[in-house]
């Protein structure tokens, strides 16, 4: 009976200090640089095509924001915010990984939307991590 009780609070222990561990850690926004941040008229093989520009024409459909982050300290979450003329459009959540390089993209189709446009990448926490404007016209 002792020993299944000695085994029952050993196991409690370690439940606790992972529970406090994981805590932690999620509280932590993980670091990484961007290298690049681009919009585009498509991605392909993780890689963006079609021209990279700072205007677009409004026939074109949807445009591309490609990013490539790296030295990714730990798997985590960002977000693609979409503004338009100011005004948000839509907020794009993205999971990348731990490593040295993660490449990704997020796309917004334009309906009738001309004028200015702004992409943020936002970390966890709500941070500004990088930003690229483009307009269509």
């Amino acid at each position: 009976m002792k020993k299944i009780c000695y085994f029952l609070t050993a196991l409690a222990l370690v439940m606790a200090t992972v529970s406090f561990v994981s805590t932690a850690s999620a509280d932590e926004a993980a670091t990484f640089s961007i290298a690049r941040l681009v919009v585009c008229k498509n991605v392909a093989d993780m890689e963006p095509i079609l021209g990279r520009d700072e205007k677009f024409p409004l026939d074109i459909g949807k445009v591309y924001c490609f990013l490539e982050a790296r030295e990714i300290s730990a798997d985590t979450e960002i977000n693609f915010v979409w503004i338009h003329e100011g005004i948000t459009q839509v907020t794009v959540p993205i999971k990348i990984k731990k490593g040295w390089r993660w490449r990704t993209y997020s796309n917004k189709k334009l309906g009738t939307m001309t004028g200015n446009w702004t992409v943020e990448i936002h970390d966890t926490n709500g941070t500004l991590v990088d930003s690229v404007n483009f307009a269509v016209e």
